[in-house]
C-alpha cells in the first residue's frame, strides 16, 4: 500500500458522538483529524477565520471562531487537548514565555478546571523544555492541583508515520497509568510522500529565479549549511513551518528537479509532509493555506497519540465499573431453594 493510501485508510473522521474532546487553539484541524479517526466527537475553538472553516469543512465536529481568553465558558467533557500558542516559547517568536501576550497557557487551565476531563493533552515546541522549562513548571504544578499526574515526552513526528523530522513536547494530565505511543520502526521520505508529484511541474508553478538562487547561494554559505536546504527525496524532510512554506527564504522549501530548476512546494506537497489526506482541504488564501499547515499538528502523530488516550478511557472505564461491582458485593436476591 502507497503511502498516501495508507494516509487515506487510517485518517477518515468516525466519529460516534462519544466521548467528547475539547480542542483548544485547534488551528486548521490536524490535531482533531487524528482523534476523528481514532473515533472521539470533537468540538474546536480557534480565532483565525480561515483555520475555523477548514475544521469545518474537512470533520465531523463544529469550531467556534472565537479568541479564547480564560473566562470564557466551557462545557463538560472527558478529553481536553489543544496546543497553546507555541511563539511564547519558540526561538522565532523571541522566546518571551508568560510576558508574551500570547500566551494560551491560562486559557488551557481554565478549561480544563470547568471540563473537569479524565485525561488532558496539550503539544508544544521543545524550546518549552529549555530556556522557558521554569514556565512548564508552573503549567505542571497548576495541572497537578487540579488532581492530575502530569507526564511529559519529547516526540518526533517522524516515528509515527510522518514524513518530517518534527519534534514537540506531548504533555499528558491523567489519573495514572497512561502510556505514550511507542515509536515506529519505519521511517517514510519525502519521495515516498510525494510520490509522482515531486517529479511533475503543476500549473503556475513558482520556479526560483537566478537572484533568489543567488541568495540562497549566500544564505547557505553564510550559515554553512552543509547540506543544501533542497526537499532530498530519500529521507524525511525537515521541519515544515510557515516561515519555510510561505516566505520565499533562503530557508524554504524547494523541490529540484532533473533540468536543475528549482520549485516551491504546492500546498498539496506541504500537506503530504504533514501527513495531511489528499481529501483535506483548506480554505483561504495560498498564504492563509501555508500557514495553516506549517502550524498544524500532523494528523499521524496526532491519531497515534489519541490511540493512546482511548486506550486509555477504556482502561478506566472497565477499571470504573469492576469497582462499582466490587462495592455492590454478590447479588443478594438470589433464589433459595
Amino acid at each position: 500500500m502507497s503511502y498516501i493510501n495508507q494516509i487515506h485508510s487510517h485518517l477518515k473522521p468516525k466519529t460516534n458522538g462519544s466521548p467528547l474532546v475539547l480542542d483548544l487553539f485547534a488551528g486548521c484541524g490536524g490535531l482533531a483529524l487524528g482523534f476523528e479517526a481514532q473515533g472521539f466527537e470533537t468540538l474546536g475553538y480557534e480565532m483565525d477565520a480561515d483555520c475555523c472553516e477548514t475544521y469545518k469543512r474537512n470533520l465531523e465536529g463544529d469550531c467556534v471562531n472565537v479568541k479564547l481568553t480564560p473566562d470564557y465558558c466551557f462545557p463538560k467533557a472527558r478529553v481536553v487537548i489543544g496546543g497553546p500558542p507555541c511563539q511564547p516559547f519558540s526561538v522565532g517568536g523571541h522566546q518571551n514565555g508568560i510576558r508574551d501576550s500570547r500566551d494560551g497557557f491560562p486559557v488551557l487551565i481554565s478549561a480544563v478546571e470547568q471540563a473537569e476531563p479524565d485525561i488532558l493533552m496539550f503539544e508544544n515546541v521543545r524550546g518549552l523544555l529549555y530556556r522557558n522549562k521554569w514556565y512548564l513548571d508552573q503549567v505542571i504544578e497548576a495541572l497537578e492541583g487540579l488532581g492530575y499526574v502530569i507526564e511529559y515526552e519529547l516526540l518526533n513526528a517522524v516515528n509515527y508515520l510522518v514524513p518530517q523530522n518534527r519534534e514537540r513536547v506531548i504533555v499528558i494530565g491523567h489519573k495514572g497509568n497512561f502510556q505514550f505511543p511507542r515509536p515506529q520502526a519505519r521511517r517514510v521520505s519525502a519521495g515516498e510522500a510525494l510520490g509522482q508529484l515531486a517529479c511533475e511541474i503543476p500549473p503556475n508553478a513558482k520556479f526560483l529565479t537566478a537572484s533568489m538562487d543567488t541568495y540562497v547561494a549566500k544564505y547557505e554559505r553564510a550559515s554553512q549549511c552543509i547540506n543544501p536546504r533542497d526537499l532530498h527525496l530519500d529521507r524525511p524532510a525537515r521541519t515544515v513551518t510557515c516561515r519555510n512554506l510561505a516566505g520565499a527564504t533562503g530557508d524554504m522549501h524547494r523541490i529540484q528537479l532533473p533540468d536543475g530548476r528549482r520549485r516551491r512546494l504546492t500546498i498539496r506537497e506541504a500537506a503530504r509532509l504533514q501527513s495531511f489526506p489528499d481529501w483535506f482541504d483548506f480554505t483561504g488564501t495560498e498564504t492563509s493555506a501555508y500557514n495553516q499547515i506549517g502550524n498544524a499538528v500532523p494528523p499521524m502523530l496526532s491519531y497515534a497519540i489519541a490511540e493512546c488516550v482511548r486506550n486509555y478511557l477504556d482502561i478506566t472505564t472497565r477499571l470504573n465499573a469492576d469497582e462499582v461491582k466490587s462495592r455492590q458485593g454478590p447479588n443478594q436476591f438470589q433464589l433459595q431453594i
